[in-house]
């Protein structure tokens, strides 16, 4: 029977086409949107967010504004519970949400080595800890600058030579620009010689990490600058949390998106039945059974919407697999990457909604009056 199906669509391939066409769009759609919300989940709600905290100057937010002293990183580490502080520069090109955020994180080269989750697919450590104006450079920011190995990259007053180019299993680090701490600095118009943006807190396995976080702002309580410690993921949650707000809105596109496809389908295969009726009325009266003219009618609406999600589905992995987009604002980014849930997701919506958009005209379908049906010119 499913030979008559498909020869069933094919017989108005114009309309099955648009159907088809319009279904893809909307899970395109659907799936971009999905892919900024799970990049939003990994970095305010993974591992790292959770076991890892962020030392910020208090009543601050832009990463320009905030600045403390290097040497607090002595008092914190005396902290019980801290396993590893990391100072940290930050520079950015714009405070403000934008889909073409630079961030510069300075930090000592040894350091960013250990501690970060990063792989140099080309370049050289040596280089990059050797030489003060070399960079590592995030594959997602050099695929969208085009840059390569032992190019020279300039944003503003700071100028770097990249050392290598780096991958992460933590998306949102492919957007980063790594320098030596001392560089950004002593860079032009930063001044910034002995204060940093921030110090990264790594806890020990048994650390409590709210714990932890009042302890290190009691002992820096004395210091000549007030700080406010949260964990990592709650941190960059209230860093872009314009953005979240936003995130959150768009969560009802998607749900738009499916119900779209829901009513394009519909109304195809509503009235694919309806110019058939008198076709459905011979199928029965040669012995075809009401529930095999439903699984016809179902099988239609399936088809047309599998087809259309999976190659809605696939364009969107491909797109976000090709283009390296990321959202940032104040120094922190959403990376949006395909994954396989994603792919998941969208195969299964499209099937479901295949099944729900046939269910009322395959019931017309199966109940259509014989003889009534015959008599329609």
């Amino acid at each position: 029977m499913f030979t008559y199906v498909f020869k069933t669509l094919w017989r108005h391939r114009t309309r099955t086409l648009l159907t088809v066409s319009g279904a893809a769009v909307a899970m395109f759609v659907f799936c971009f949107v999905g892919s900024v919300q799970e990049g939003l989940h990994r970095l305010t709600a993974g591992a790292d967010a959770n076991r890892s905290l962020i030392v910020f100057q208090e009543n601050r937010f832009c990463p320009t504004s905030s600045r403390l002293p290097e040497d607090y990183a002595n008092k914190i580490r005396d902290v019980a519970g801290v396993k590893e502080v990391m100072p940290i520069q930050v520079w950015t090109n714009n405070c403000r949400a934008s889909l073409d955020i630079v961030v510069f994180n300075g930090a000592d080269p040894e350091q960013i080595q250990k501690t970060r989750p990063i792989k140099l697919t080309s370049g050289s450590w040596q280089q990059f800890a050797s030489q003060r104006d070399a960079a590592i450079v995030g594959r997602n920011v050099a695929q969208r600058r085009g840059l390569s190995v032992g190019d020279q990259f300039s944003i503003g007053d700071v100028s770097v030579k990249v050392a290598g180019i780096f991958e992460s299993t933590v998306p949102s680090e492919e957007n980063l620009i790594y320098t030596s701490l001392l560089f950004l600095q002593y860079t032009r118009g930063l001044d910034a010689a002995g204060l940093v943006t921030q110090h990264e807190v790594l806890l020990s396995e048994d650390a409590d990490p709210d714990q932890v976080a009042t302890e290190i702002d009691s002992a820096l309580r004395a210091g000549t600058v007030a700080t406010k410690t949260r964990r990592k993921g709650a941190f960059q949650a209230n860093t872009l949390s314009d953005l979240v707000d936003l995130i959150g809105f768009a969560h009802w596109l998607g749900y738009a998106c499916v119900a779209l496809v829901l009513s394009l389908v519909a109304t195809t295969t509503v009235m694919s039945v309806q110019d058939r009726i008198k076709e459905y009325a011979v199928l029965q009266t040669i012995g075809v059974r009401p529930v095999r003219a439903m699984r016809l009618v179902l099988a239609e609406s399936t088809v047309l919407c599998v087809v259309g999600g999976v190659l809605g589905t696939a364009a969107a992995l491909l797109a976000l697999s090709l283009g390296g987009f990321a959202i940032g604002a104040e120094g922190a980014t959403i990376a949006f990457r395909p994954s396989l849930g994603l792919a998941l997701t969208g195969g299964l919506v499209s099937l479901l909604v295949g099944i729900v958009a046939g269910l009322a005209p395959a019931i017309q379908a199966a109940t259509v009056p014989i003889v009534d049906a015959l008599r329609q010119a």
